[in-house]
Order: structure tokens, then C-alpha cells, then sequence
């Protein structure tokens, strides 16, 4: 995954001034959050906005003049570095000002601002849909507070279990998510493109002009577990410390595992604002003498961790689209077990484990198959790498993108 430590590939060698007489379709992308912050969006945006910079003509002169309008301050983070413009926090004169002057607009999931003014100026307008605002008002398709994957209460009419949904008592609140809901929903049905990282949130969504492209992942290098490795299994969380992400739902598969006296050992990477609860989780289940939270930690330091690991289990609840995660791992021919969610089903075919969502005795009884069997591992694991490099190349994303944007610039020219 790539991270705000991490340099794009290709550094931007031409100050802003030259990028702005280049030729090119003019292609404006906006992403609320964007590095340093870090996330599954944020890599996404950048992978793919780095990758089309690249793009030439047959002449060598650049397709797409990009500019990533974001909301995300900059802090330490050095833009100049990027082949493309960075606009940061603008006023929305300047956001208008820099929609207008663009031929396309790619926004990542469905933000009001841009898209309203998107349509409003008669622009191509692509929304690349990263969550479930248009189908969930909370964008989780979770029932708070129990923690419990919602059926699809918005798209059945259950209006009134969406405005239920609260973990607080602020029912404003959850009268204003549940009428954006109904906004965004309007709007995304009214741009050229809804784009879908996998053909089950298409499945979920049904809006119109949809077309999926699935997120292109980067070769990671892993190298061959050894059968005489010292100390016990390594099992390995990786994700932000939240309750969608099912980490107590680990912790409890653990505690079952060890009670049928197995040796292993967890590792959790990551952080979020549920650690400390999920530390005392861990403390009431009595794993901290087999439990590591080592936080976040840079790209570096994580692929040589992940060399050690034996399995990668992806617990999640809710919330996901893709599974950027699940799909990393998998590049790296790791053997993972995953919740049955309808993204990671897809994304995972026949090369990995699954289990009930939320169940813990179903995750432990798959994650106790893979201890006991290193074959399975292994064949696993090579299947899992070889998915991957089918699939879900970051090359085919981004010629995927290139070509919608040249169906859009073509019929908006003729």
C-alpha cells in the first residue's frame, strides 16, 4: 500500500507553470481525503493519478493534464514531487474556477461539492464509488450500535431502521445523512460514469452508466516461508482499529485457538481510535503474552514483517467495496481468511479461506485448517499471487481509466 513516507514512482521534475502549457485532456480528480492522510482512497487516488500522469500520446507529449483537488492539508507532505497539480483546500470560487476550466471530473465517491458544480457546468462527470453513501446514510452498511452488517434497509424502504441507525442520540443527525443519501443518489444517476471497483457493489448500487473497474494492485515481494522457521505461526492483522474492521472478532477466534492449547503468536498493525478498547479486549481474553500491536509502520518495514507472517486474516465487517488489504496480501502470496463479505468472496475466488462474518468459532476453525496444513498454505498462497496478476494489475486500472476518459473527450468533442 502505498503511504505518505512513500515517493511516486516518477518524480515531477517540471515546475507547475510547465505542466499547465502542456497538451492534453484536461483532467480534474477530487479526492476528499489524499496524502499524508492514509487510507484505502488515498492510495487508490494516487496509484491511479500517478499511473495516468505517465500516459503518452504517440508523439511522447503527456494524454492527461491532471489536477487532484483535495481537502486534506499538506503538512509535511511535499506535493512537488508528484507528476501532477496539487490543489489543496480551495474556496469554492476556486473549486468552480478549476471545474470549469477542466474537460473531465473524477471524483472519488460521491461529494456534493463537486459533483453538484460538475453538473451544473455541463462537464463529463465520473464518480468512482470507494463506500455506500448512495445506498446507506452512515456509508457502512452497518447497524449501529451493534455492530451487526445491515441487509439493505435504504434500498428496501425500511426508512425508518436507517433512521435508527445512530450510535448516539442525535436524530438531526440521522434525519441530514438520511436525506443526502437520497441527494447523492440523485445526482450520481445523472453523470456519465459510475465506476465500481467490483461487480457486487455494482450489483447493490444499481445506478445507471455504471461500469466496473476493479483496483489495480502493485507487485509486492514476499519472499518463501520457510518450513524450519523458529517460533510459533505468526497470524497478522492489518488495518485501522475500528469497528468495521472486525479486530475483536480475531481476538476471540485467538482466545478459542488457545484454549485447544495451540501455540502462535498475533500481530496487529495499525492504529485507530478503538485501540485502547481493543487492548482491554485483549487483556479480558488474556492474549498478551502471544499479542503484539506494533501501530503503523512505514512501507519498508512492512513488507519485511510480512515475510514472517504464516497467515493474514481480513475479519471485516462492513464497509468494504474492494478490499485493498486482502488484495495486497494476496500479491504478496500469503495465505489470508477473510469474512464472506460480497467483495472479498469476489476478490478472493477459489485462493483463500472464508468465513461468517463476525462468526469467531467459524475464523478460528479456518485459521486451525491452515495451521495444520502447510500444503494448503503454500498452494494457497501461489494461488492467491496468481489472481492477482491476472485480475488486478495497476496496469489494467489505469488503461482502463485512460480509456473511458478518451470515450468521454471524444463524444464531447464531436
Amino acid at each position: 500500500m502505498l503511504t505518505a513516507q512513500q515517493k511516486p514512482a516518477r518524480p515531477n521534475l517540471l515546475p507547475p507553470s510547465s505542466i499547465e502549457e502542456q497538451p492534453g485532456v484536461k483532467l480534474l480528480f477530487y479526492s476528499h481525503y489524499f496524502a499524508p492522510s492514509i487510507g484505502g482512497v488515498e492510495t487508490i487516488v494516487l496509484s491511479l493519478a500517478c499511473g495516468l500522469a505517465e500516459v503518452r500520446t504517440r508523439d511522447g507529449l503527456p494524454e492527461f493534464k491532471l489536477t487532484l483537488v483535495t481537502e486534506t492539508p499538506a503538512e509535511n507532505f511535499d506535493d512537488r514531487l508528484l507528476p501532477f497539480r496539487v490543489l489543496r483546500q480551495p474556496s469554492l470560487v476556486q473549486l468552480l474556477q478549476t471545474i470549469h476550466s477542466s474537460d473531465i471530473i473524477h471524483v472519488a465517491g460521491p461529494a456534493l461539492s463537486p459533483l453538484l458544480l460538475g453538473l451544473l457546468t455541463r462537464k463529463s462527470v465520473v464518480i468512482e464509488h470507494h463506500g455506500f453513501q448512495t445506498i446507506c446514510p452512515t456509508g457502512q452498511l452497518l447497524i449501529e450500535p451493534s455492530s451487526v452488517p445491515c441487509p439493505g434497509h435504504f434500498m428496501a424502504g425500511r426508512h425508518l431502521q436507517c433512521l435508527r441507525c445512530r450510535s448516539d442520540n442525535n436524530w438531526l443527525n440521522s434525519w441530514k445523512l438520511w436525506l443526502l443519501t437520497f441527494i447523492r443518489r440523485f445526482l450520481c444517476s445523472r453523470v456519465a460514469t459510475n465506476i465500481m471497483p467490483t461487480v457486487w457493489l455494482n450489483g447493490l448500487v444499481h445506478l445507471p452508466n455504471a461500469l466496473t473497474i476493479p483496483h489495480g494492485i502493485e507487485s509486492k515481494i514476499r519472499g518463501s516461508e520457510s518450513p524450519h522457521s523458529p517460533g510459533p505461526p505468526l497470524i497478522i492483522f492489518q488495518g485501522r482499529l475500528v469497528t468495521t474492521k472486525g479486530l475483536p472478532v480475531l481476538l476471540e477466534a485467538v482466545s478459542l485457538l488457545r484454549s485447544e492449547n495451540r501455540v502462535l503468536e498475533l500481530m496487529v498493525i495499525g492504529d485507530g481510535p478503538e485501540r485502547s478498547a481493543i487492548e482491554e479486549l485483549a487483556k479480558k481474553l488474556q492474549l498478551s503474552s502471544c499479542l503484539r500491536f506494533v501501530g503503523r509502520i512505514v512501507a519498508a518495514a512492512l513488507d519485511s514483517t510480512l515475510r514472517k507472517a504464516s497467515i493474514v486474516v481480513v475479519p471485516s465487517l462492513a464497509g468494504e467495496v474492494f478490499g485493498l488489504v486482502l488484495a495486497e496480501n494476496m500479491s504478496r502470496g500469503l495465505p489470508v481468511v477473510a469474512s464472506d463479505v460480497g467483495c472479498f468472496t469476489e476478490v478472493l475466488g477459489d485462493a483463500g479461506l472464508t468465513f461468517r462474518a463476525g462468526d469467531a468459532k467459524d475464523l478460528a476453525r479456518q485459521i486451525g485448517r491452515l495451521l495444520d496444513d502447510s500444503v494448503l498454505r503454500s498452494a494457497l498462497g501461489s494461488r492467491a499471487r496468481r489472481r492477482i496478476f491476472e485480475n488486478y494489475r495497476r496496469s489494467h486500472m489505469i488503461e482502463m481509466h485512460a480509456q473511458l476518459y478518451r470515450r468521454l473527450y471524444g463524444a464531447k468533442e464531436s
